[in-house]
């Protein structure tokens, strides 16, 4: 069971990183919030937004705010994955004999910025997959492993601008959350103005370490879950299942692939973590319904069909979180 003093100064931990953020991140609380509880999940998030709303930008001044080694890729479609996970070279030591010596690639850092990820050819981005599934990195017959804590904090252009390719399906079930960057409001427009146009640029200061981290995870699994409600959370995936004998029509309709378990696992998880973010120590149904956007939007595979009349996964998960009954 979670200590409750104990689980309140962790508490002020977070909303330590969640000010010093502020500091350079004007608004964005969801996205902040989503990274944050993706973070102490020790998952990774997908962010998805157009170019300029600061994507690169908050990654970068989250890893500022914790005490870990940060380290940056820029995808572009020349990378390779020995660009990514490092590569062996041959070497000569002083007697003239040459042996080859592993040179780490920028994969081996705690927090990894993949920045514009769907830039980079499939093959390219293929070279995540085993690190954001089991921490490791194999090349030839060695097996390299990786820092712990660690993180990919990926972020994408949308499909529909130039030189963008899709992600795979498997990766894309890796990330614990797909967040979607939304353009600032005229308000949150001119506040960026304002502080990006000054002379003045604030100093972001180190309030957590990996160690932290950490502990409110292993506190977050400790957050009791009543049976109703994880029913619920099963449910809600399993509608996104269009070959199941009791299947929405509209899942039938226009859905191709539904949610994996790893789905489950996240809306699960997050709900825990949402719970304690609010001050609670149980798990609700309004817990599971604010997560499952991020948790399910990239796990939805849409058929021809839904495709052609332009549908959203979000429009999906909108219709399922209105028709799947609670009780």
């Amino acid at each position: 069971m979670v200590a409750v003093s104990s689980w309140e100064h962790q508490l002020k931990t977070v909303q330590a990183i969640e000010r010093e953020i502020s500091k350079v991140i004007v608004g964005q609380k969801e996205i902040v919030r989503g990274v944050l509880i993706s973070l102490m999940a020790r998952n990774h998030s997908l962010l998805e937004g157009v170019p300029g709303l600061g994507k690169t930008l908050l990654v970068r001044v989250l890893a500022e705010a914790l005490e870990l080694q940060y380290s940056r890729v820029q995808f572009t479609p020349d990378l390779m994955p020995a660009d990514i996970i490092g590569t062996n070279v041959i070497v000569e030591d002083g007697q003239g004999e040459k042996y080859f010596r592993f040179e780490y690639g920028p994969i081996f850092a705690n927090i990894i910025l993949a920045d514009e990820i769907n830039r980079a050819t499939p093959k390219t981005q293929s070279a995540l997959l085993e690190a954001m599934q089991e921490q490791t990195v194999t090349v030839g017959k060695t097996v390299h492993t990786l820092p712990r804590p660690f993180f990919v904090l990926a972020t994408q252009n949308p499909m529909e601008m130039e030189g963008t390719y899709p992600l795979p399906e498997a990766q894309l079930d890796r990330f614990f959350f797909k967040l979607l960057v939304r353009y600032p409001s005229n308000q949150d427009l001119t506040e960026i103005l304002l502080r990006t146009t000054g002379g003045a640029s604030p100093k972001v200061n180190k309030v957590a370490d990996g160690q932290v981290l950490n502990q409110i995870s292993e506190m977050a699994r400790e957050v009791p879950i009543a049976s109703h409600v994880l029913n619920y959370a099963v449910r809600l995936v399993t509608a996104t299942h269009p070959d199941r004998p009791d299947a929405l029509k509209i899942t039938r309709d226009y859905v191709r692939y539904g949610s994996s378990p790893r789905g489950g696992q996240a809306l699960v998880l997050a709900g825990k973590i949402r719970a304690l973010l609010e001050g609670r120590y149980n798990v609700s149904f309004e817990d599971i319904r604010e997560v499952a956007h991020p948790a399910l939007r990239h796990r939805i595979i849409l058929n021809f069909q839904g495709e052609m009349e332009a549908l959203t996964t979000d429009q999906m998960i909108d219709e399922l979180l209105r028709v799947v009954p609670s009780e």
